[in-house]
């Protein structure tokens, strides 16, 4: 396993590993994580070769594999490499192999747990409609049209992290299991004013989504939402909606909408829900984020929203974009590449309008690419438009 330290992968790009670079932690993961996660490692690779990005890379190993080898799923060597990076891309978890792994070694390096130790209370996850996947899109294009929207999850309490929790025996013999919905003012406000700063940087509208009229913890997220939006951000347009109303008009009419906000369970439910205004789950990337330190860096972790597909894992069929577009975001918020970050979302677009279709997004009669037929054609975008650029 390589070190940050001693990584030398870029020595013939006139890279060094000074303390000015950004150490990125390549963990590819279990079912079609690793495959995917292969393209992206290449796109990096690309941006550190032509575009001078200053960072060095460092991959390890997640799942079964190090499991059968050290007794872990997340070994000493890969936590040592997260610990020690400002950015985590990962590839997927889960899968058949999750039977052969104890359940309590699985907990023990899940990720849920790498959510709470670094303290990742921030989920990102844009939906932007592709013109170029209409056909195949399961809305209708007239709904698509202008989609760009950003939902933002609360990531680390909520109905996920909150206790008690568990399963018992009744006396009269039943089973009941049980789990505990909590927020904090702390924890409402944080993840608020993450949404309220980003909506600053587009079209200044919020929207909250919550149950406030069914659930405690979420007339407490609503009136400290409006407090907040009273307080410090009262420049930006502020809405709220029901959960299930929300996930309605995802369906009936996305463009609507700018930043999303809402908690752990329901943003794990919307953006999946609204995969369908981007054309696939395989097209969605997502970050996470910590709080920011005194030095202005914050804890990024950049994932593809789809899970380790074990039908077709090994197959190399699966959909690269979302780990790609994972590294988009990457350039963007870890690495302060904002230009960088455009070329590469540029480049994707290109090859979608050339084309280039994985079986996930193909209409039909539509030539089926690779995963790694997929990654070239991003590639070849990238060197298409950076030479129409220099000449």
């Amino acid at each position: 396993m390589d070190s940050f330290d001693n990584d030398t992968r870029f020595e013939d790009t006139g890279m060094s590993t000074q303390s000015n670079m950004v150490k990125v932690a390549v963990v590819g993961g279990e079912g079609i994580g690793p495959e995917v996660t292969a393209q992206s490692r290449r796109v990096l690779d690309w941006f550190a070769a032509k575009r001078n990005v200053p960072m060095t890379l460092r991959e390890a190993q997640y799942g079964l594999i190090p499991y059968l080898a050290t007794g872990k799923v997340l070994p000493e060597d890969t936590a040592e490499a997260m610990d020690e990076a400002d950015a985590i891309l990962w590839g997927a978890t889960g899968g058949p192999e999750t039977t052969e792994v104890p359940a309590a070694a699985r907990k023990a390096g899940s990720l849920l747990g790498l959510r709470s130790k670094y303290d990742l209370y921030a989920n990102l996850r844009p939906i932007v409609a592709s013109p170029a996947l209409s056909a195949s899109a399961p809305l209708k294009a007239e709904v698509l049209d202008g989609v760009d929207f950003v939902i933002i999850r609360e990531l680390t309490s909520g109905i996920y992290f909150g206790e008690p929790r568990g399963i018992e025996t009744l006396p009269d013999g039943q089973r009941r299991g049980f789990n505990t919905e909590q927020y904090t003012t702390n924890q409402i406000r944080r993840v608020a004013r993450s949404a309220f700063e980003l909506a600053r940087t587009r079209r200044n509208k919020v929207c909250s989504v919550d149950k406030a009229n069914v659930l405690e913890t979420s007339v407490v997220w609503r009136e400290e939402v409006i407090k907040l939006h009273k307080e410090e951000f009262s420049d930006v347009e502020l809405t709220h909606l029901y959960v299930d109303n929300a996930a309605m008009q995802i369906v009936r009419e996305p463009r609507q909408f700018d930043v999303m906000v809402t908690g752990n369970i329901f943003g794990d439910i919307l953006s999946d829900c609204a995969a369908m205004a981007s054309g696939s789950l395989g097209m969605l990337p997502s970050a996470s984020l910590g709080p920011v330190d005194r030095f202005g860096r914050r804890k990024a972790l950049y994932e593809p929203v789809h899970g380790s597909a074990p039908d077709i894992a090994g197959k190399g069929i699966a959909n690269p974009l979302g780990s790609i577009l994972s590294v988009a975001m990457l350039l963007r918020l870890t690495l302060n590449r904002p230009e960088d970050a455009d070329l590469l979302e540029k480049a994707v677009q290109t090859a979608l309008a050339s084309g280039a279709r994985t079986a996930d997004i193909a209409e039909a009669g539509a030539k089926k690419l690779s995963t790694v037929q997929m990654g070239d054609a991003v590639l070849g975008a990238l060197d298409k438009i950076s030479a129409k650029e220099h000449a």
